[in-house]
């Protein structure tokens, strides 16, 4: 409730009861007429019933006539008479009920009640303002207040009359005004901003908590009510930075009496403030002011971080090596960078206001870029590679990255796009795609001319040998021990040159296609290899565990295993042979290994194995190419392979593969 409203009130509550109080006296005087009147006819009548019924009938015109309740009692309380309006208030019937006053009293105030009337009959005299608190016969809960007095029979008191006012309605907007200016009291004072009001002589009316804090006044907000003003702020401008240009602005605002909003000023120690000046006025005379402070040093050090950072990122967005523009709901560019105008060579004034697909779009890709910007309109974000035209005519491959644009209300005001001149990768690409052809055709050709050189290698060799056998079958006779040897070892090294070429071959010719690979049965695949691979009685080859499905080329996957396989069962030396076959599940591979307990190899050579030609022995089944043609099966299959081995304990091959 506003204080206008408030005074309001107070002034017409006043005014009642100025009325009440005439009317009272009028009412008294009116009684003391009538007793008057009584102690006359005193002499002329003998008993009291025929006293009230002539005092009744001239009192008659009075009481009925006046708008308060009026009611005489008997020293009992019991009612002797009462007006309509007494009947309507204590919730009777009419007026010839009986009742008895006390028993409409609250009985937590009958205790009251009954001394403030029995002091007044014992002492004589009348009672004023007593406020009641009653239960009338209808059963409403009821404020009255009550002015009576005694009336006296030969010095004898016999009764009393008197006025009943319910005052109900204005108890409870008394207590609703005050419980309202508590409230009003205990807001001001748990404000988060400063506040102040000052009367018309510059008086402290309120002043809350925060107002002190901001200032540094050590004394509470209620010691300070009706301190004088204008000193106080003499005492407080050291604190600000400019102190007298802030007394000046004090003198200023008080003489104008204007209402002044949002005025910022600094405080010495970098605190910044906004100000509010609030005049007052009361039916059209000044009654003070109100001052009201907020610290907004945060919310400006906020916005001056902001405005920095914003500076700082549009400087990175229009340098930036990615091209940077924003369109409007049309279409039309509304900011472009700098990389972007680079990348178009368009300067930033030729594309304000341009739609981008008419300046620099082919017109077979119109309708794409077109269905891009209207699915951005409906709030998809996506990324697609586009050919522009440069304003030079030049052709650039760009990717483009969009997504929509929207403002604070969340609607889509347009779009975003960044871009990506990514015409050096296109003709990288395109290089690197002439180079696999060209290394494809190398390949198809190296393999032709190896299949040849196998050809015209093994001829010779066949030749050789078989001329060796005529001549050793020929001269089976004449030739020596030593001759037969030497025979031997021309025979040997024949058939481990006829190996070499084939190894070699089957390396060369170790590829496949994306399309050969489909998903094998390694289980199956080493159940199969297992059944038709020599092995030696000795020697005991376990499966540990199930070997699950890959996706791969089954015939170099089958020729993977025999190899370590071969090779495991090849170098062992012991009386009894083990060979264990082991997979492992990693997040995206499988672990596989093929131990075995055979001679084992040395640490140094662990790097040697895998390279061509490079043999541990000099055993003759032994070319130095079958760790090599695993180690290229594995990496065509995107995996790797490796060892752990000790001398004379064994080796164990591990080697991955994608799930």
């Amino acid at each position: 409730m506003s204080q206008d409203k408030i005074d309001i009130l107070e002034r017409a509550l006043q005014r009642e009861k100025a009325a009440r109080k005439q009317a009272e006296k009028i009412l008294e005087e009116k009684s003391a007429e009538l007793y008057e009147s009584n102690q006359k006819l005193a002499k002329a009548y003998s008993h009291l019933e025929s006293t009230w019924s002539k005092t009744d009938s001239q009192l008659q015109g009075v009481f009925e006539h006046i708008v308060d309740a009026y009611v005489v009692a008997d020293v009992d309380a019991n009612i002797i008479k009462m007006n309509a309006a007494a009947v309507k208030l204590l919730g009777l019937k009419s007026t010839k009920d009986s009742c008895n006053l006390m028993e409409l009293v609250r009985p937590d105030q009958f205790e009251d009640v009954y001394n403030a009337f029995n002091i007044v009959y014992k002492q004589g005299g009348s009672v004023s303002d007593l406020v009641v608190n009653i239960t009338t016969k209808d059963n409403r809960g009821l404020i009255i207040q009550i002015n009576a007095s005694v009336i006296y029979d030969n010095g004898i008191p016999i009764a009393s009359h008197g006025i009943f006012r319910d005052i109900t309605e204005s108890k409870n907007e008394k207590e609703k005004l005050i419980e309202s200016e508590d409230r009003l009291a205990t807001l001001i004072l748990s404000l988060e901003e400063g506040v102040l009001l000052e009367d018309e002589n510059r008086r402290i009316k309120v002043i809350n908590n925060r107002f002190c804090e901001f200032f540094n006044i050590p004394i509470s907000p209620e010691k300070l009510v009706g301190v004088d003003c204008s000193r106080a702020a003499r005492r407080l401008k050291h604190l600000f930075k400019n102190p007298e240009k802030f007394m000046q602005n004090i003198e200023a605002v008080l003489q104008k009496k204007q209402a002044v909003l949002n005025e910022e000023f600094q405080m010495a120690d970098g605190r910044i403030f906004e100000r509010d000046f609030i005049p007052i006025y009361r039916d059209g005379i000044y009654k003070g002011h109100l001052w009201k402070y907020s610290d907004v040093t945060i919310r400006k050090h906020y916005s001056k971080s902001l405005e920095i950072e914003k500076h700082k990122y549009s400087s990175i967005i229009s340098n930036m090596n990615l091209g940077l523009i924003e369109i409007d709901l049309n279409d039309k560019i509304l900011m472009a960078n700098n990389s972007f105008t680079e990348i178009t060579g368009y300067s930033e004034k030729e594309l304000i206001g341009k739609r981008g697909v008419d300046l620099m779009t082919f017109d077979q890709d119109r309708r794409v870029i077109e269905g891009k910007i209207a699915e951005r309109k409906k709030g998809k974000i996506d990324s697609y590679e586009l050919k522009i035209i440069r304003k030079d005519g030049e052709t650039r491959h760009v990717l483009i990255s969009g997504a929509p644009n929207y403002n604070l209300k969340g609607e889509t005001v347009g779009s975003i796009g960044v871009i990506f001149d990514i015409t050096q990768i296109k003709n990288l690409q395109l290089q690197k795609e002439n180079l696999l052809k060209k290394l494809e055709k190398s390949n198809d050709e190296l393999y032709e001319y190896a299949h040849v050189v196998s050809h015209d290698l093994k001829s010779p060799l066949r030749s050789i040998n078989a001329l060796v056998s005529w001549l050793k079958e020929d001269n089976k006779d004449n030739l020596d021990a030593v001759s037969l040897q030497n025979i031997a070892h021309i025979e040997t090294t024949l058939e481990k040159m006829e190996q070499l070429i084939t190894d070699v071959l089957e390396y060369s010719s170790i590829t496949f296609n994306e399309e050969e690979m489909k998903l094998v049965n390694l289980n199956t695949l080493v159940t199969d290899l297992l059944k038709i691979l020599h092995k030696p009685n000795h020697v005991e080859i376990k499966v540990n565990n199930v070997l699950p499905e890959v996706k791969g080329n089954k015939i170099k996957l089958q020729q993977l295993f025999q190899n370590l396989i071969s090779n495991a069962i090849k170098f062992i030396d012991k009386d009894k042979g083990l060979v264990e076959i082991n997979v492992e599940k990693q997040d995206e591979h499988f672990v596989f290994s093929v131990k075995d307990n055979g001679v084992g190899i040395e640490k140094k050579f662990h790097d040697k194995i895998f390279k061509i030609f490079h043999a541990l022995n000099k055993r003759k089944d032994s070319t130095g190419v079958g760790l090599s043609i695993v180690k290229k099966i594995v990496e065509l299959h995107e995996g790797e392979i490796w060892l752990e081995s000790e001398p004379n304990i064994g080796t164990t091959f591990y080697f991955t593969l994608k799930k």
